[in-house]
């Protein structure tokens, strides 16, 4: 198993396109000089090959080989379905 890759936890904001998914990944980061937790959002590309990811699912994606020209990311797990 490869253990050097990176692993993110995020929400699926978009299933429209095919075989991708879109994942927005929250962290909240202490600010070092004001000392107040500021949350960041970045959104991330990801290959979902079975398209079996839908909006507001909670996926883990992890890091992998360049897809496309965006792509450098893939569905690892589907952790929790939107409700």
């Amino acid at each position: 198993m490869e253990t050097n890759k990176k692993r993110f936890t995020g929400l699926v904001v978009s299933d429209k396109m095919d075989k991708t998914i879109v994942v927005a990944i929250s962290e909240r980061r202490l600010h070092p000089l004001y000392k107040k937790y500021v949350a960041k959002t970045k959104k991330v590309k990801a290959h979902d090959e079975r398209n079996e990811a839908n909006i507001g699912d909670t996926v883990r994606v992890v890091e992998c080989r360049p897809i496309s020209k965006d792509k450098t990311w893939r569905l690892e797990q589907i952790i929790q379905r939107a409700k």
